[in-house]
């Protein structure tokens, strides 16, 4: 490979493309240009006949990732890597060696298993609902991937204090996970956490297996690395074998949002402790979004590094892009006012700046808030994608269409046709939806109506392209099902709706993170500091997908004419204009230039440790004031603050002989207080404050 290839690339890019034997780890931040790296690192060792490439094996999360992959490595003119998911190269090995390793065929893989649940729960006399199932099957999962066994459960769930769902005891959870096994192989299924454990259990048991293997790939690319499992990262090891170290793993620390499925970053974090040696690469330029952006993003993660594990190898982003506008903050009355605003703000973007549907996204924490922004959009005319809805290739017009598109295609190949169309590749697809009720203008409905017609209209665009390019009808119909096998479906052009758990991995032109309140980012159930920090890298990815335009509104309450309880999310109240956010001007009785003089003398004359905690109540009592839009010295007085932070009282009770802490303040921020005097995670601190206040002001109301 020459190093004109190689010039397209940054420095740091190409300081990773170059490593091409031994251990690597490129820790890439968001829009930096991770899958160009890995894919021009595999070309240029193949280019330089260091790498065969059928014994390259590049991993990733999804199927969609590793066709793109895939397509990107034939540009640059290497053909026959192995780009998988974990699952399916697993489920090759499996299939290939299934008979010599145990006899027989394999069994049948479930897509879903929640009919397997069910019927366990059945068993078990367990009462069954869906979100009973689905929570059931997640806890499964996470076990599972965890490598907890069913015998050990309950030990564990107690050393994680995991909180069980459906409100079953560890003991009859440990029930669930061994009669759920048992169904299994009663049924002769497998689900996905067996094709991996599986595969894992006959690489260590079938030593002849194991070499063929490791004699077949030689050189391993992981993607997304930050959210493998430990049983993905012991099979990982298995392909390795003892003694290959030529494996190049990706991921960024930030961007850690799966833990509750199983996944950790410490393997990312910890990579050069278990590969000595491993060469680092930072890539810290992003080439994706405004410095406006960078900019909110690098402080949404220095702002928690330090209470962090996840954090502590985070990249910090520098912006390659132009400047754009600022970051902009609303709040709404209401939630249906949010919708509603927002859908309006799409269609002037539209129209005013001729920014396309399908550059637009809304995102939130959970699925269930999509509801008011589809019927928003649909009030406006707008089309809308809502991502984790059902898959492009599996609804009915399209697989309709597919058919007639193959027939037509089908009769070309047969010499039917011994004349060339009397008319491009557009116009045939535009004849063959039409058959099925697809018509030039959209539909002015919504609902399923709309969404027929958006899937339908998306095959057009994409054949007006594809006939700009020369294709042929037959050539459509094998793109059409290249992108079928990888799930790569045309752009819809509509607003994207999306959950921030399945935007990972995308970008926009224009985004608006929406619901940004306490009690929905973070989720009010995140109470732990792990989970308070994995909400943070949640927010952080939800910034990171923006281009150029980022949203961030909130609605002050529910329902319409409901009190105006919600607040600005924690992540963003530092970073939002003064009207966003409450602040305090209210002074106490005392002089605010003594006040401000004592502590400066008192600043100047502390020990280290004192001053440190301090510092860190003041960080929370400015945080929880603001909030909760009290002056800050009705939280806890200067004086205190300074007497707390030189007793450092182990428990409530010396807390309360501090001058100015009653009983109110006990109960309010006692627990909290007594925290930071550890130095314990600041965010989650405040957090639990402004739900203690809130909390008891409803009862209060009550």
């Amino acid at each position: 490979m020459t190093k004109d290839f190689l010039s397209e690339l940054d420095e740091k890019q190409r300081q990773a493309a170059e490593h091409l034997i031994g251990p690597l780890c490129v820790r890439a931040g968001a829009g930096t240009g991770k899958t160009r790296t890995m894919t021009y690192r595999i070309a240029h060792g193949v280019h330089q006949g260091v790498y065969h490439p059928y014994q390259v094996m590049a991993l990733t999360f999804t199927t969609k990732a590793a066709a793109e992959l895939s397509s990107r490595l034939q540009t640059l003119g290497v053909r026959g890597v192995r780009a998988r998911t974990f699952h399916s190269a697993a489920l090759g090995q499996l299939r290939h060696f299934w008979s010599y390793a145990m006899g027989g065929t394999p069994p049948e893989v479930m897509q879903y298993k929640g009919s397997l649940v069910a019927a366990t729960l059945h068993r078990l006399g367990i009462a069954t609902d869906k979100a009973t199932i689905r929570d059931l099957s997640q806890e499964i999962e996470w076990s599972r991937v965890r490598l907890i066994t069913a015998q050990d459960y309950p030990q564990q769930c107690e050393q994680l204090q995991r909180t069980i769902p459906a409100g079953l005891s560890p003991q009859t959870m440990s029930e669930v996970l061994q009669l759920y096994q048992q169904t299994k192989r009663e049924r002769n299924v497998m689900d996905f956490e067996d094709v991996l454990a599986i595969t894992l259990g006959m690489l260590i048991e079938h030593h002849d297996i194991a070499r063929r293997v490791r004699d077949q790939y030689k050189h391993f690319v992981v993607d997304e690395y930050q959210d493998v499992s430990p049983l993905q990262q012991e099979l990982l090891e298995a392909w390795l074998g003892p003694d290959n170290r030529n494996v190049c793993v990706v991921g960024d620390a930030a961007q850690t949002i799966y833990s509750f499925t199983g996944a950790t970053s410490r393997y990312l974090t910890d990579f050069t402790q278990r590969y000595r040696g491993a060469r680092v690469v930072e890539l810290t330029t992003d080439y994706r979004s405004t410095p406006q952006i960078v900019g909110l993003a690098n402080s949404l993660i220095a702002g928690a590094k330090r209470g962090d594990a996840e954090l502590k190898t985070a990249v910090e982003l520098t912006s390659a892009c132009p400047d754009g506008p600022d970051v902009h903050f609303d709040s709404y009355r209401d939630d249906n006012e949010e919708a509603v605003k927002i859908a309006a703000h799409v269609k002037k973007l539209h129209a005013q700046h001729n920014i396309a549907y399908s550059q637009m996204a809304i995102l939130y924490r959970t699925n269930v808030q999509s509801g008011p922004f589809e019927q928003a959009l649909a009030d406006q005319a707008i089309g809308c994608v809502v991502r984790g809805g059902e898959r492009f290739f599996q609804r009915q017009e399209i697989r309709q269409a597919l058919t007639l598109i193959r027939a037509a295609a089908g009769s070309v190949k047969a010499g039917a046709t011994h004349s060339t169309p009397r008319y491009g590749l557009g116009e045939q697809v535009i004849d063959i939806v039409s058959s099925l009720g697809w018509s030039s203008a959209a539909p002015r409905t919504q609902g399923a109506v709309r969404e027929r017609w958006d899937s339908l209209q998306a095959l057009v665009e994409l054949a007006k392209q594809r006939e700009a390019d020369g294709m042929t009808i037959v050539d459509f119909m094998n793109e059409l099902q290249h992108r079928q096998e990888s799930q790569a479906a045309p752009v819809v052009e509509g607003v994207t709706l999306s959950s921030l758990h399945a935007a990972k991995g995308l970008e926009w032109e224009v985004v608006f993170l929406a619901g940004c309140s306490q009690g929905l980012l973070p989720i009010k159930q995140a109470e732990s500091p792990a989970s308070i920090n994995e909400e943070r890298r949640l927010a952080y990815v939800g910034v990171t997908r923006a281009m150029r335009h980022l949203y961030i509104s909130y609605a002050k309450s529910r329902h319409e004419g409901g009190a105006p309880r919600r607040q600005l999310s924690m992540f963003f109240n530092r970073h939002a204009p003064s009207s966003y956010r409450q602040k305090s001007n209210a002074r106490s009785g005392t002089s605010p230039l003594s006040n401000r003089q004592k502590t400066k003398d008192f600043l100047s004359s502390a020990a280290p440790d004192v001053i440190e905690i301090f510092e860190r109540l003041r960080q929370w009592r400015l945080a929880v004031s603001q909030e909760l839009g009290r002056p800050a010295y009705t939280i806890v007085t200067d004086v205190s603050l300074r007497d707390i932070a030189q007793v450092k009282p182990k428990n409530l009770k010396q807390l309360g002989m501090i001058r100015g802490i009653g009983q109110a303040k006990i109960r309010d921020f006692g627990r909290d207080i007594l925290a930071l005097v550890r130095n314990e995670n600041l965010d989650t601190c405040i957090y639990r404050s402004i739900e203690q206040v809130r909390n008891q002001e409803e009862h209060d109301d009550a």
